[in-house]
């Protein structure tokens, strides 16, 4: 795993991510070479030909992002990549034949691009069919063994055999017999005291500890011995936080939230945090002045009832605040302090405010929020006091939430979505809790991203 933005990515997808982009700027390098002979020396270096590869390669690598062709779910169906990747060619050339009216430095000659583009085609195909199968080889991965028993073993391995190309095999588990039984049961392969014969027998490189209570019961010695000779020697909840980005509540203890690193914002992060708010609400709520102007008439023009939804919402430290939106349902429908969540095909939308909720045009009225400082930009999203109470009772240490301030988008947003029901909240904060706990420039930056690509593809709303 390579950490970048206090965020951990497989390192496998790291290295086809770069050996794309180099593949990519290299087809059409060679496409130059092949469309100007003699020529291209003076293409590339005086007709601005280096920079134009250069763009062309970014446009291309940013939809196949924005296509989802680095998504685990995609990565290892062939069928999958190759329709995406003929979409991203499309999708490039429509972005190309365009971008020379806002940038005409940007123009390419017809020919040197169409065959640029057939290069990139045939080598990233190919390029792909290698890696998969390098990576679907057994040999190429580490063999991992988990040391103890619980509910984290059976998730890390499950999370583990799902994503491939993460590069690790789980070949079984050292510590108490699990009670659990069926197809999927993880192979058990021997007590504490067997732990150093069984990873010289399984040839493993990986002991992750998933020990609850390891006070008197963790085999210090063995695993001071195994690191000695090489074996990384990993915490469990470490590893899951790594693999998925969040945090497994169910081995959250307290003592973890009291002494791990994070869960502490300094003076300088918080100003950073404020500082950047109050430009990019202020600069977006002038921006989309305009907008908003056209967004009101028409809800007016649609429905009765007021423009903007005022609705309480709970933040920093369980404070209740106003939270503003553009209307986007028919006037009084829910009883007041008792809104329910949006579900698919919601009667209580108005034509308008369907839309509205499908573009996430309704949420601009916040910028007004996040500029007098009820909410950050980045953070997690606030809900209604009542629902708030409800999953604090049902959900442990839920509380942990409201321990900065709330944000119109977040980490739980761009890898979770939209939450309706106990168990999404649950998954929710695990990634909030993820995000409160690595906070950072970083982080935020590629949240910003992912928002993003979610605004665009009109992912998760209702």
């Amino acid at each position: 795993m390579i950490r970048l933005f206090h965020v951990y990515f497989p390192r496998r997808v790291v290295i086809l991510t770069i050996g794309e982009a180099l593949i990519v700027y290299a087809s059409f390098l060679v496409a130059a070479l092949i469309r100007f002979r003699a020529d291209s020396f003076l293409m590339l270096n005086y007709e601005g030909g280096f920079f134009k590869i250069g763009l062309v390669s970014g446009v291309l690598m940013l939809c196949m992002y924005y296509q989802d062709m680095y998504d685990f779910m995609v990565l290892g169906n062939p069928r999958e990549v190759l329709t995406r990747l003929v979409q991203v060619l499309g999708i490039t050339c429509l972005i190309m034949a365009f971008l020379p009216y806002l940038l005409p430095a940007a123009r390419l000659e017809i020919g040197f691009f169409v065959l640029g583009i057939v290069l990139v085609g045939l080598s990233v195909a190919g390029w792909r069919k290698v890696f998969w199968a390098l990576n679907r080889s057994l040999p190429l991965a580490r063999r991992a063994i988990i040391l103890g028993a619980g509910h984290l073993v059976t998730t890390l391995a499950r999370e583990i055999r799902t994503h491939a190309e993460w590069g690790v095999r789980v070949v079984g588990y050292v510590g108490r017999p699990l009670d659990t039984a069926g197809p999927d049961e993880l192979p058990y392969l021997g007590g504490c005291e067997d732990l150093p014969a069984v990873v010289e027998r399984e040839r493993a490189g990986q002991v992750i500890v998933t020990m609850e209570e390891r006070r008197g019961s963790l085999p210090v010695e063995p695993l001071l011995k195994l690191k000695a000779q090489g074996v990384l020697i990993q915490d469990g909840a470490e590893v899951y936080e790594s693999l998925t980005g969040k945090i497994s509540l169910e081995s959250l203890r307290l003592s973890w939230l009291l002494f791990s690193p994070g869960f502490w914002v300094s003076g300088g992060m918080l100003f950073y945090k404020r500082l950047t708010s109050i430009l990019i609400s202020a600069l977006g709520l002038l921006l989309s002045v305009p907008l908003m102007a056209i967004i009101a008439v028409a809800i007016r023009l649609d429905s009765k009832g007021p423009v903007i939804f005022r609705q309480k919402r709970v933040g920093q430290d369980g404070k209740v605040f106003d939270l503003y939106k553009f209307r986007s349902m028919q006037e009084g429908v829910d009883a007041p302090g008792q809104h329910k969540p949006a579900q698919e095909n919601d009667q209580r939308f108005t034509r308008v405010g369907r839309w509205l909720r499908r573009t996430r045009l309704d949420e601009l009225p916040q910028l007004y929020n996040i500029l007098r400082g009820d909410m950050y930009f980045i953070g997690p999203r606030p809900f209604v006091p009542n629902q708030e109470e409800e999953l604090s009772q049902k959900i442990p240490y839920y509380r942990q939430r409201w321990s900065v301030r709330p944000g119109a988008t977040g980490w739980a947003q761009v890898n979770h979505g939209y939450c309706a029901t106990v168990e999404d909240n649950a998954e929710k904060l695990a990634y909030d809790l993820f995000y409160i706990k690595n906070m950072s420039i970083g982080l935020d930056l590629l949240i910003i991203f992912r928002t993003a690509k979610v605004l665009l593809l009109g992912r998760g709303s209702r």
